[in-house]
């Protein structure tokens, strides 16, 4: 395993397992959410983000965590696993609430600068609506454009650590 993708909800744990990920098999580290957001929250341009996009899932190995939807055409094809972090909504709502009043004086290292911790309440429906608008979406992706990858569901804080601990180290 060299290309790893991670995703799953806001509040999955998607940037803590991905960090753990790439240390033990010593592998680079790409969040998404760095290359995306600019200072003060602006989205970057769709056509540039795409670019960059495709640019990162081209490299020779990585372990890169984000949704994005939008590229997930771009990275499914260059991946060697699919990481389904799938946790129920209601701990995924819980930690990004907790996260939000845990860093509300520093910033998160899978964000960029400028972009502090925030908690919108337009961002909240997002979480309650994962399992049934995003989640399909990714298995619809995977159809269409990696039907030959391996997937990696984990639905619990237990089959996280356990799968995690079960990787080889680098």
């Amino acid at each position: 395993m060299r290309r790893i993708l991670i995703v799953g909800s806001s509040g999955a744990g998607k940037s803590t397992l991905a960090r753990a990920v790439a240390r033990r098999l010593d592998l680079p580290l790409i969040h998404l959410d760095q290359h995306y957001w600019r200072p003060g929250w602006a989205p970057a341009d769709d056509a540039a983000f795409r670019a960059e996009v495709a640019a990162l899932a081209a490299g020779q190995s990585w372990v890169m965590d984000g949704n994005y939807a939008a590229t997930l055409d771009l990275r499914l094809p260059h991946a060697d696993l699919l990481v389904l972090v799938d946790l129920p909504w209601p701990l995924c709502l819980a930690r990004v609430v907790r996260r939000r009043w845990d860093r509300r004086a520093a910033g998160r290292p899978d964000l960029p600068a400028g972009c502090p911790e925030r908690l919108d309440l337009n961002f909240l429906p997002y979480i309650w609506r994962y399992p049934g608008r995003s989640r399909p979406r990714v298995f619809a992706a995977v159809a269409a454009h990696a039907p030959e990858l391996p997937v990696v569901r984990l639905r619990s804080r237990r089959q996280v650590r356990r799968w995690r601990d079960d990787l080889p180290t680098g």
